[in-house]
């Protein structure tokens, strides 16, 4: 324990956290066909939720309210297993989802409003500062100095913000901060060339930042990170409004008090099939990617227990090869490959992502084809999700160039294959 820990976890017991997890996550289908966004696999181990979860760990906060609201069941199946309070021994995490009372009968309407919903559940609890998260995002933050940045300033609100490109500004909410980083201005979404060369940041603004693309211009985004004081959260929530970016935020700015800690790390919100895809291949190269190897921060999940992977014969270059796995392939390239999956001879692999199994029996719709890649196959640029299986003499290489294809639990999205979970796809099958 370092000397600082002591006073961290102090600092730290005075904050609860509130995970969104509700998403329906329409531009991550047909990943989230079964599923709600937080629960997608990720990195062949994780689930999504799993990011936030641990950072918040790691962060010492003692209290964690989970609200879902799509596909629950699966999610909170997965937080019951792997978060148990005998390891994280004074946490106590609780999980929440619409319920139909005297006062209310509808699901939540956005962000603030499934806070709304929930606050005789927070109103309890013993904090001075309520730190609230996204359920789908990736990152390696500390919180604790984020607080203290928020101490520091004294804000009723703290917005944590990153330079993003004109791609991903457009779809998210811009500020404007002054040398003692109270933001000035917001805007949520914009797309008019006029308004965006407003919030251009100067060049030297992103020295120390993580910049993939440092000759682009960039602009200071929100990333859907909040600290507020207890009293300044529930107050706003009286204002009208069903959305924390859309709708609230501007109202809050209105009031000053507001700050933005700038993070200088890495961070990216799984919004696409592409952004998925290019951020489990980021793990590969160890490029611009979520640190899963920090002894000191780890990202926890649920504890497989399986054995370590067997290969023979195989040619294995830039891969990334999870437990329970038996391979016999020719070839596996810069690919992902998840636990409990059989890939066999003669089987070549290119910059795929192969979740696997992540339960000790598959589920009933795929209990008749075991998880597995037959022989003589050729993957590139796909996806498979969990429980899904491959025949023999099966090639999806995309032949065509497609962008988006629409089949039998086979579709493409951002050029990329990807097999749902529970599809078996035949013998000689070309895509």
């Amino acid at each position: 324990m370092s000397p600082e820990e002591p006073k961290q976890k102090e600092i730290m017991s005075r904050v609860a956290c509130i995970i969104l997890a509700g998403g329906q996550g329409t531009r991550l289908f047909p990943l989230t066909q079964t599923r709600c966004k937080p629960s997608v696999c990720f990195g062949g181990r994780y689930r999504l939720i799993d990011i936030p979860m641990s950072n918040s760990l790691n962060a010492h906060i003692e209290r964690i309210f989970v609200i879902s609201q799509y596909f629950a069941s699966s999610l909170h199946q997965h937080i019951l297993e792997t978060y148990q309070l005998d390891y994280f021994r004074q946490s106590k995490i609780q999980m929440l989802c619409p319920e139909e009372t005297p006062q209310r009968k509808s699901w939540f309407k956005g962000t603030a409003d499934a806070v709304r919903q929930n606050l005789e559940h927070l109103e309890t609890a013993p904090v001075d500062y309520f730190l609230i998260l996204a359920g789908d995002q990736l990152y390696n933050i500390n919180f604790t100095q984020m607080l203290s940045f928020a101490q520091k300033q004294d804000a009723d609100l703290v917005i944590a913000s990153i330079p993003v490109e004109e791609k991903e500004a457009t779809r998210m909410g811009l500020l404007k901060i002054d040398s003692s980083n109270f933001i000035r201005e917001f805007i949520e979404k914009p797309t008019d060339p006029q308004v965006l060369k407003k919030y251009a940041l100067p060049q030297e603004f992103l020295k120390g930042h993580s910049i993939v693309h440092p000759q682009e211009t960039h602009y200071l985004a929100s990333m859907g990170i909040y600290i507020f004081k207890k009293q300044a959260l529930f107050a706003l929530l009286k204002e009208q409004g069903d959305d924390f970016g859309k709708e609230l935020i501007p109202l809050r700015l209105k009031k000053g008090k507001t700050a933005s800690y700038v993070y200088k790390g890495y961070w990216e919100d799984i919004g696409t099939i592409a952004s998925y895809y290019n951020a489990n291949l980021a793990l590969i190269s160890q490029k611009n990617c979520l640190d899963t190897y920090d002894a000191n921060n780890p990202i926890f999940t649920h504890p497989h227990n399986l054995p370590s992977a067997l290969v023979h014969d195989t040619h294995v270059e830039s891969s990334i090869i999870g437990q329970g796995t038996i391979i016999d392939a020719k070839e596996i390239v810069n690919s992902v490959i998840g636990i409990r999956i059989t890939i066999n001879k003669g089987t070549i692999i290119r910059n795929c992502i192969i979740l696997g199994t992540l339960f000790n029996e598959p589920p009933m719709v795929a209990a008749s084809t075991p998880c597995c890649i037959g022989r003589n196959c050729r993957l590139e640029k796909a996806i498979l999700d969990e429980h899904s299986s491959i025949g023999n003499d099966v090639q999806l290489i995309n032949k065509n160039n497609l962008q988006t294809y629409d089949g039998d639990g086979i579709f493409i999205r951002d050029g990329i294959i990807i097999v749902t979970s529970g599809t078996h796809v035949p013998d000689g099958f070309i895509l």
